[in-house]
This record gives C-alpha cells, structure tokens and sequence, in this order.
C-alpha cells in the first residue's frame, strides 16, 4: 500500500498560491507571488530535504505539471532536486484526456483523479507526494485520500488566494509527530491521520434557561 503525503508551504490564513515567484501563478490577480522566498532560511531548506529523503513518486495537479516542466527539466544537472524530480516518476491529473506529457517519466492519470489516486495507493511503490496543485488538493481531501501532511507555515497573512483547506474536505483528526520553528518564523508541521473528529462539550450539565432560550434562537 502506499500512502499520499502533502507537502505546503501557506500563510497564517492558509493561501498556499504561488509561493515561488511572481509568474508563478497570478491568476485571479493575485500580487504577491514569491511571498515564501524571502523567509527560507537554512533550518526550512533542511526541512524541504528531509522531506525528499524518503522515496516518493510526484503526484500533481496539471497547473503545477506545468509549472514544474517548465523549470526543473532545465536547470544544472547537479542540482539535487531538479536530478530528484527529473528521474522520479510524475502522476498528473487532468481532465484533458488528449494532453501530451513532454517531461520524461510523466504519466496522466486521466479525469476521474479520486479512483486513479485510490488505484494507486493500493499498489507496492513509494510515497505519493504532492508539490501546490491546490485544486487536485482539494479532490483528495474531499475524498479523504491524505495519509500524511507536511505544512510549512509562513508568518504572513495574505487575504485572498488559492488556500489548502475549503468547503468539502472530508473532516477527520490529524496526529502532530513533529513541529519546529526555523529562524525566520516559519513554523515546520507534520501531521499523520489521527481517525474520526471526537467532540465533547465545555456546557453545564444543567443548561440554564439564558441558554435554552439562546438555542431556541439560534434559527
């Protein structure tokens, strides 16, 4: 069995758009594309290294594909993650069924993205790692396809932009096993699934009559 792991990098208020640069994505005209450069430092690029240490394939949405073919088939040949990227194989979901894929070792996954990723995860193989790709996030998340989590969280608020988590996602509990914060602020996370949401309550065991008349009101 495999598992699909996220890899983010989002605001306190959870955008995760175009984090690299700023024609890295700026629809919906979005202005503050390159938003995480200027606060990665050596404890996050340690981070994004132990996070590609583990054997993985890429998992990604066609935006990001693109974005990635666009660059990682082009730089120096000993960089290390454009080598990691260029040999590894890359699952990339879109709905265009006639889509040429250029990169080397890249493979569609067609359409119907939740049955191709649950075909996938019960195969042998490496972890399935997601790079952005924020709307195919948000069809594995609803489908509740997410084993594991790596969000790196940035201390900036940018008000409006593609965020990780929206209506939809399948609600469930999440298991923190790691949590660092590097020089510059960015705090470092890993989750695990953790089973079902269990609630409680901090109520009186006797509601008063304020709170019952509250209730009633609150259609």
């Amino acid at each position: 069995m495999r598992k699909v792991k996220v890899g983010a990098f989002v605001s306190l208020d959870g955008i995760m758009q175009a984090p690299g640069g700023p024609e890295e994505d700026p629809v919906g005209g979005f202005e503050y594309g390159g938003w995480a450069t200027t606060y990665f430092d050596e404890e996050m690029g340690k981070a994004v290294d132990e996070l590609f240490a583990e054997p993985f394939d890429l998992l990604l949405g066609r935006k990001t594909y693109d974005i990635f073919a666009a660059h990682w088939p082009y730089v120096e040949a000993d960089d290390p993650i454009g080598s990691l990227f260029n040999r590894i194989t890359k699952y990339v979901a879109t709905r265009n069924p006639d889509l040429q894929l250029g990169w080397q070792k890249s493979r569609s996954i067609g359409p119907d993205a939740a049955a191709a990723v649950r075909a996938l995860k019960a195969e042998d193989g490496p972890v399935l790692l997601t790079q952005g790709s924020t709307d195919f996030l948000k069809t594995l998340l609803a489908e509740d396809l997410v084993d594991e989590m790596f969000i790196a969280v940035f201390p900036l608020v940018l008000g409006k932009g593609k965020r990780l988590f929206g209506d939809g996602t399948a609600p469930g509990a999440l298991k923190l096993t790691s949590s660092k914060v590097s020089g510059s602020g960015i705090t470092i996370n890993r989750y695990v699934r953790d089973g079902a949401v269990s609630t409680g309550s901090f109520a009186m065991e006797h509601p008063t009559e304020a709170e019952l008349e509250r209730r009633r009101n609150l259609a």
